[in-house]
């Protein structure tokens, strides 16, 4: 089994206990790669590792001969090419539809708590004037959680924890998803049509899944509906929202501030220029944090051990042969 060449594209952190899971049915090579020392390490690989700095594109897959198996530790997949590797009958080995384990993966959830306090009680400006000696309380007065309606879309596992968390500090939940009947919302929320949802709620929180049906889900048709001075948060994908209509929202004053976890084109080549950002520098009301909701040593420890049981299991599955081939 050492045949099999497993490529690990970002070392930095990588679990020991997940490094001797994948050693186990495999040779592995724990390197830190930019996208050319990627094209090169590629050839050689029948398993490749990746988290979030990559996107494994047909480019990728076309250097790579001997590949069958893409791992990656996430739930979202827009980072990997799947209808081609469908077409190359490449595996893709992920945590999504892992429900069971993925109800201890707390990070993501948290994150979106801690944002929709910031952008409240207008942290990050807090401790700007802190650092710098300014005990000036009165402009940077902000509002709470308690009494406030919060409508959450995408009502899965993430909407869940986060509807959970919001009732422990006092807030009302109102929820929608496409994907949920009514009867498979649970106490925390009250299950609402999404048009109610915009209308009612004092702040949003998407938590949707990002795929064909759902890019662009949230339109400048949804940011006209949102209650005047509310806000929106954002830790799923940047791509669900159109963040022109969010920007005009914002410079509108119709919605008083967002928090973002994510924007859309996360790995093109020219996403320093995004427009979200410029407005950012500029605007207190915009909190923009590049993408960390699942970054904690606790979560990335447990996910990747996790991955590497079931990249191990399905390798120990697989024949030897399907492996080295033209090696």
């Amino acid at each position: 089994m050492q045949n099999r060449q497993i490529v690990v594209t970002e070392c930095h952190d990588f679990p020991p206990l997940a490094h001797k899971t994948l050693e186990s049915v495999g040779s592995v090579k724990l390197l830190d790669l930019d996208r050319n020392g990627l094209l090169e390490a590629v050839k050689e690989a029948d398993l490749l590792w990746v988290r979030l700095r990559h996107v494994i594109d047909t480019e990728v897959m076309e250097r790579a001969p001997h590949l069958r198996v893409i791992a990656t530790p996430t739930t979202g997949l827009n980072h990997i090419d799947m209808e081609e590797a469908k077409r190359r009958n490449i595996k893709v080995i992920s945590l999504k539809g892992q429900t069971e384990f993925l109800r201890t993966v707390r990070a993501t959830a948290e994150l979106t708590l801690g944002l929709m306090l910031a952008v409240l009680r207008n942290v990050p400006q807090a401790a700007y004037y802190g650092s710098k000696g300014e005990w000036c309380r009165d402009l940077l007065k902000g509002q709470e959680i308690y009494g406030k309606m919060v409508g959450i879309i995408g009502y899965g596992r993430l909407g869940k924890i986060v509807a959970s968390y919001l009732v422990a500090l006092g807030a009302r939940i109102l929820a929608f998803d496409p994907g949920v009947r009514a009867e498979e919302v649970d106490i925390n929320a009250v299950f609402v049509d999404l048009p109610v949802l915009l209308k009612e709620s004092d702040i949003i929180s998407l938590h949707l899944n990002l795929s064909q049906e759902t890019k662009g889900f949230y339109n400048r048709k949804c940011f006209g509906m949102m209650k005047p001075g509310s806000f929106l948060i954002n830790t799923a994908r940047g791509e669900l929202v159109d963040e022109i209509a969010l920007l005009e929202a914002l410079q509108s004053g119709h919605i008083a501030g967002a928090a973002l976890d994510v924007a859309s084109g996360e790995l093109s080549a020219d996403f320093g220029k995004h427009e979200l950002f410029q407005f950012a520098q500029d605007h207190s009301n915009l909190i923009i944090t590049p993408h960390i909701g699942g970054c904690t040593v606790e979560s990335t420890e447990k996910t990747e051990i996790f991955l590497s049981t079931l990249v191990a299991k399905f390798l120990m599955n697989r024949s030897a042969r399907d492996f080295g081939k033209g090696r």
